[in-house]
């Protein structure tokens, strides 16, 4: 792997924020902070359009030695499952009492966490800190927003057979002429929901071998990383995923999906 090839994978693991626990310890999902971040974003829009939401945070809400291990590995650097803290500076209009307003902003939060994502947010902590004359301007659509991220990226071309082989590809295969990622890809892009492949890491689909004389991982591992469609919840797709994936394969790996983008 070249140095541009990893400084980019670096730059990008960084964009997505934490990698948050989708649902509980079995169901065994996770989505990028930002991925979450800009959904809830777009629900106050519509909901409290009189609140500009700054500095929008989720976090574990407990210790995490206190957190539960999840039923598969985990990808790189994820939380465990848990309950979640979400935080957040606003500024608001005066359109309505300022109580008032955080209490509509608190439950528009917590109601699209819980059901537009599937994200256990158990606390909600705001702090008002800004009176605006006017409304705010609505965020960017998701589409400018994935421009304005992808923009400093777009001049990386992998530039060696090697980054080639890893890179994603419009097809979302995962590895060039590996029949099982070949197998594994066509079967989650076959799910509702999911609207592409997306390769964080360098590849949407990565199998592992079982370690030597089994150890803590007895079956091979599949991990895929998507992106999931408007109108479909994250946290049934990334179910309905590892159970295309895990029948994908006669050996039915062990699966963790990461959503890293919402379209």
């Amino acid at each position: 792997m070249t140095a541009d090839r990893w400084t980019r994978m670096v730059r990008q693991q960084v964009g997505l924020g934490r990698i948050l626990p989708l649902g509980g310890r079995h169901d065994g999902a996770w989505i990028a902070e930002r991925a979450a971040g800009t959904a809830l974003r777009r629900t106050v829009e519509r909901e409290v359009p009189e609140v500009r939401v700054d500095g929008l945070r989720l976090g574990l809400a407990d210790d995490l030695e206190e957190a539960p291990e999840p039923a598969v590995p985990a990808p790189p650097s994820a939380l465990p499952p848990g309950p979640l803290r979400l935080t957040a500076e606003f500024a608001a209009t005066a359109a309505w009492p300022l109580p008032e307003t955080a209490s509509r902003l608190r439950t528009a939060l917590a109601v699209a966490a819980a059901e537009r994502l599937g994200l256990a947010v158990e606390e909600v902590d705001l702090r008002a800190t800004e009176l605006l004359d006017t409304e705010p301007d609505p965020p960017p659509s998701a589409s400018d927003a994935s421009d304005a991220q992808d923009a400093p990226d777009s001049p990386d071309v992998p530039d060696t057979p090697a980054d080639r082989s890893d890179a994603a590809g419009t097809d979302g295969v995962g590895r060039a002429g590996d029949a099982e990622t070949d197998r594994v890809a066509a079967a989650v892009l076959a799910v509702p929901g999911v609207s592409r492949l997306t390769g964080t890491w360098g590849r949407p689909v990565r199998l592992s071998e079982p370690p030597a004389g089994g150890g803590a991982l007895p079956r091979r591992h599949a991990r895929v990383d998507l992106a999931v469609g408007a109108g479909f919840r994250p946290l049934e797709v990334a179910r309905a995923v590892r159970a295309a994936v895990a029948a994908s394969l006669p050996d039915r790996p062990t699966v963790a999906v990461l959503v890293t983008d919402l379209d």
